[in-house]
């Protein structure tokens, strides 16, 4: 049997790993003195409410190679195969940690992934990953196709504050204090190594919704793969822009919310989409 693993930072929810029989490792969140592990005992409105009632800023620590070893002691013990889809290695330590925990269990049988990504750019990788196994292809196959689409992810997003990038040291608080009286919106998309990167500043939302619409008119969408709008606390700005979607006749195939590891560094009434580009 072919298994999939991913990390906390992939932003399925529980019940989502449960449906879909997939292994799963959380990263450690802390706030504070307080430890929670991602998605188990921290859901995504706890995380958004804590930060907006404070000025604190959440650490994440990635996840110990013990915590693979007895999923993959598990597949080898089985003889399965497992294919681990992870959090970008330029974010976290957490592919290292898997890497480890493979030549500990000494198993060849064992794919890892590392998605140069976040959130639910990794979550279009599974489903992709989980078409071709139920099509019948083999690990290696499905890992070259994975790896060979995974650059093509793209998200493109709106902020509702400088805030969080402030907190997280991405942003002074002069500038941050400055673009919050010009009300300015920054645009960001993830980079080809899963950082954050800002690609445009807009004043006001209406104006970074047309961003986003902009930025889509530019590309073309693969219709192979789906579409998502995103949010991260607060549904009011990504309604507006799933309506001006709807009007251009783009085809959403969801809503997903965004979690910890990206959701921290943006904050509350982020908005955005998810799509592949061909």
């Amino acid at each position: 049997m072919i298994r999939i693993l991913v990390d906390s930072s992939s932003d399925f929810e529980l019940n989502e790993l449960t449906n879909k029989n997939m292994d799963f490792v959380p990263l450690t969140i802390t706030l504070e003195e307080n430890h929670y592990q991602d998605g188990i005992d921290l859901n995504k409105n706890q995380l958004y409410e804590m930060l907006s009632g404070s000025d604190i800023f959440p650490k994440t620590a990635q996840p110990s190679p013990a915590s693979f070893s007895e999923i993959f002691e598990d597949a080898k013990e089985k003889g399965d195969e497992i294919i681990c889809i992870l959090l970008a290695s330029s974010l976290s330590g957490t592919c290292q940690s898997a890497t480890i925990a493979k030549n500990m269990v000494d198993y060849d049988k064992i794919y890892i992934i590392d998605s140069l990504s976040a959130t639910h750019a990794i979550r279009l990788m599974v489903e992709c990953a989980v078409r071709l196994r139920d099509e019948g292809l083999s690990c290696e196959e499905i890992v070259a196709q994975v790896e060979a689409m995974k650059s093509r992810c793209k998200i493109i997003a709106g902020l509702d504050t400088l805030e969080f990038l402030c907190r997280g040291g991405r942003l002074s608080r002069t500038a941050a204090t400055i673009g919050e009286i010009a009300n300015l919106k920054p645009m960001i998309t993830l980079a080809e190594d899963g950082t954050i990167k800002v690609i445009g500043k807009c004043l006001g939302r209406l104006k970074a919704t047309s961003f986003i619409m902009k930025q889509l008119e530019e590309k073309t969408i693969d219709t192979d793969y789906s579409v998502y709008t995103l949010y991260t606390y607060g549904t009011e700005n990504v309604e507006k822009l799933e309506a001006k979607l709807e009007k251009a006749g783009y085809k959403i195939d969801g809503r997903l919310q965004v979690g910890a590891t990206i959701g921290a560094h943006v904050g509350p009434g982020a908005f955005g989409v998810i799509f592949v580009e061909k």
